[in-house]
């Protein structure tokens, strides 16, 4: 009988640590989902988080009743087993404080913490009815420790009782999208990967979104207007950048419209653009180009160099997509041979990469293109039909001219080989 009550304490007591941290690590939006699905589990989910301190105070209750019961117990069985031994009554306390004190971390702490936290939803739905059960039953008590607190924090702190959490954060929303794009094999709904995007928008900067200065399209201010009429029927673009002497000397654009009104020289219908470092966030920078009318921002480096230009399309087709256009009329190669090999363009981006093909090349803040993680391992600009090999990628340039890398032939190698 003995042995069977400490077996249950230690059950118990485990239950109520685990459940405590699944409740506080579990997703918010993903519970109130299953609260909404009119079943029993959901009824009885929807009283247990009715109130959030109530719950946890309840969880608590049960574990020290549990802990008190399990070290009454325990201190008995083991003053048995050990005095025959040791008569001295100090050391069989400390012997059996620190004997009773392991089995109840591994067995009723950490071990259930553990698992609880990594299946919290799931522990927190499947243990809901059980942990009714003790709600109901340890309500009065819950209910007069709770009052306790609210009074000595009143009282003696000046603070009010806690303030429940009715929304979700960022992160929670952005779990569950996840985990739901996880466990589907169709196709993103173009309205979820818009919430997607939202949801990451506010973390990324220019140079994550801006055209690289080799590939922007200029002219210099004093050339005739014949060149630039010419070069704007050569490049397709409705706008083009205008600098003086060099590329980070940049004045301005033309709008192809303002061809339209017969300038004598470029000078006479250039427009303003906007200087902004590589490092700000493109939701700063949308705010500033609609607040000042601008639709296009030269993107500098530490250096006060020109590192590229975003537009305000740029920023958009972060939320919404690719939107066709002028543009986009080069072409990024993008081809899966096999299983194991692939051809890209060098210009392709880390992070679509390792979503589409699962890939899983290192993203760092140093690059953020094929061509810039294969640079950044070399440290110069690879000859034609060099290889390197990082972990178990080989990089084979495919194309390449003395300033940058145009195409890479990407291999899967199978490291057990």
């Amino acid at each position: 009988m003995e042995f069977l009550i400490i077996g249950i304490s230690i059950t118990l007591s485990a239950f109520f640590s685990g459940m405590e941290i699944a409740f506080i690590s579990a997703n918010k939006l993903q519970v109130e989902i299953e609260k909404n699905k009119g079943s029993f589990i959901s009824s009885v989910l929807t009283k247990l988080t009715k109130n959030r301190s109530k719950f946890i105070t309840t969880m608590l209750v049960g574990n020290n009743i549990s802990l008190v019961i399990y070290g009454f117990y325990m201190g008995e069985l083991l003053t048995r087993i050990i005095a025959p031994f040791i008569p001295n009554s100090f050391f069989i306390l400390i012997i059996q404080t620190f004997i009773s004190t392991i089995v109840i971390l591994i067995t009723a702490e950490f071990l259930p913490k553990a698992i609880f936290r990594a299946f919290a939803n799931e522990s927190l739905k499947f243990f809901a009815v059980f942990a009714y059960f003790f709600y109901i039953l340890f309500y009065f008590i819950s209910e007069f420790i709770s009052k306790i607190s609210d009074l000595i924090l009143r009282v003696f702190f000046n603070t009010k009782k806690d303030i429940e959490q009715t929304e979700f954060s960022k992160e929670e929303l952005g779990n569950f999208i996840n985990e739901q794009l996880e466990v589907t094999d169709e196709n993103v709904d173009s309205e979820i990967q818009i919430f997607q995007n939202a949801l990451e928008f506010h973390n990324v900067k220019a140079r994550e979104v801006m055209v690289p200065r080799t590939e922007i399209i200029a002219i210099e201010v004093h050339e005739p207007i014949k060149k630039l009429k010419e070069l704007f029927i050569k490049s397709g673009l409705s706008k083009i950048l205008i600098f003086q002497n060099s590329l980070d000397d940049i004045i301005g654009y033309v709008n192809t419209f303002e061809l339209f009104k017969k300038p004598k020289n470029i000078r006479s219908v250039l427009l303003p653009v906007e200087f902004v470092p590589e490092t700000i966030l493109i939701k700063n920078l949308l705010d500033n180009l609609s607040r000042k009318r601008k639709s296009i921002a030269i993107v500098l480096d530490e250096y006060s160099g020109t590192s590229g230009l975003i537009t305000k399309e740029d920023i958009i087709e972060e939320l919404f997509g690719e939107i066709e256009d002028e543009h986009d009329q080069i072409k990024n190669t993008e081809e899966q041979i096999n299983s194991r090999e692939f051809l890209f363009s060098a210009r392709l981006e880390i992070d679509y990469l390792n979503e589409v093909y699962n890939l899983n090349i290192p993203k760092e803040d140093s690059y953020e293109t094929l061509g810039g993680y294969v640079v950044n391992h070399t440290e110069s600009i690879p000859d034609l039909n060099e290889i390197i090999i990082v972990d178990n990628l080989e990089f084979k340039i495919a194309k390449a001219s003395k300033t940058k890398i145009e195409e890479i032939y990407l291999t899967i190698l199978d490291l057990e080989d």
